[in-house]
């Protein structure tokens, strides 16, 4: 008898953890935790400045890519944004994720929309150069997003 209510009880929690919909609604989650990060790292970078934002949302080895270079790893992105300022005079830079995609396992995912940044040069006029952003986050030990590519 024993043995009976053992193997129903398996196969009823076999059943439940497999129930329809369940790897979807994780899946909306994660995308949702990216799409909320990716929000809070735009909005760093328009209220404490680009570089400031880089800095706190990528993952210690981060990868960015500026004017065809690759910069690798938190030391050279630290380097890199001392070197070139992002944050003086009139710069802003704003974007908005259009797509969102998260791996089966939550661990990696993806985003890509439109940016916009603008700056007024020595000569006091005004610049804005458009383009499309895509971004790769991974899942941190601490379940934080981190992106590692930019």
């Amino acid at each position: 008898m024993g043995t009976k209510i053992l193997f129903i009880l398996i196969a009823f929690l076999g059943i439940i953890s497999c129930r329809p919909g369940s790897e979807n609604e994780s899946a909306d989650k994660w995308k949702q935790e990216i799409i909320e990060t990716e929000h809070a790292f735009a909005e760093m970078a328009r209220t404490d400045g680009i570089a400031r934002a880089f800095l706190a949302f990528a993952a210690d080895d981060a990868v960015i890519m500026r004017n065809d270079s690759i910069i690798s790893g938190m030391k050279d992105l630290v380097q890199y944004f001392e070197n070139n300022p992002s944050d003086q005079g009139d710069v802003s830079l704003a974007w908005e994720p259009d797509f969102v995609d998260v791996s089966s396992a939550g661990d990696l995912g993806y985003t890509y929309g439109p940016y916009t940044v603008s700056y007024t040069d020595s000569s006091g006029i005004k610049h804005e150069n458009s383009g499309v952003f895509h971004t790769v986050w991974k899942r941190q030990a601490d379940r934080s997003w981190k992106f590692v590519w930019d």
